[in-house]
């Protein structure tokens, strides 16, 4: 079935996970924890977080949760926080965090529309950051779609998401590719009726992308190379 428009996740997909996030986890974990390394690590402790290696866990709930969902277990431990005022500090922090391309990507998704694909964004980060991070990297412009786990859609691994951006574009599921870095992205690929394509520029290996993924890539980049042999 040919493909006329691509679905992408941001975190791990877009951007490599590990060169965008580390930075992150550490100054939000450090400014919860008031500059306390060992409150800081226990807390990191909680959303699979290493603070000495500035490293996530395959499992990590940061990966492919919502920002809502850290916040869920994270607050409990957080007893002078409110759980809105929480989400309001992730989300602040998430979208002025710097973004490390997974390829260039201005010619990569140039590339893609030239030739005739459109393209969107689905991520379980709020709206609010990817746009910023997108607009940070200079490629808003270039996706037909972009939502959050808050756009009214719902998040992955349900097919919310990825089903509006076919309905938007009107393309049909089947002529859609969902590409991602998680077992979310590709699970809410196939609820959808989509192909999935699976990426290396997050943290899951490609043994636990392949039962879910038509092919893995070692990152964006290959998809035309991909697309132009299937």
């Amino acid at each position: 079935m040919p493909i006329d428009a691509i679905l992408f996740d941001k975190d791990g997909t877009l951007f490599d996970f590990a060169n965008t996030w580390g930075a992150f986890g550490l100054n939000v974990l450090l400014r919860l924890a008031d500059g306390d390394n060992q409150r800081a690590a226990e807390l990191g402790r909680i959303i699979g977080f290493d603070l000495e290696s500035v490293t996530y866990s395959e499992d990590s709930i940061v990966i492919a949760g919502t920002v809502e969902e850290v916040a869920d277990v994270l607050v409990p431990h957080l007893p002078d926080m409110e759980h809105e005022e929480l989400i309001d500090l992730l989300n602040v922090e998430s979208a002025s965090a710097p973004q490390a391309p997974a390829v260039t990507l201005a010619p990569f998704l140039n590339g893609l529309r030239d030739a005739g694909l459109k393209l969107g964004v689905a991520t379980n980060d709020g709206e609010m950051p990817a746009l910023e991070h997108l607009a940070s990297a200079g490629i808003r412009e270039h996706f037909d779609f972009v939502a959050g786990y808050d756009s009214g859609h719902g998040y992955k691994p349900g097919p919310g998401q990825l089903l509006a951006f076919a309905a938007h574009v009107d393309v049909a599921p089947e002529r859609v590719a969902m590409v991602g870095d998680s077992l979310h992205d590709l699970q809410a690929g196939r609820a959808a009726g989509m192909t999935t394509i699976g990426v290396l520029t997050g943290l899951a290996p490609a043994e636990t992308l392949a039962p879910f993924a038509d092919v893995v890539l070692p990152n964006i980049g290959h998809i035309p190379g991909w697309l132009a042999k299937d």
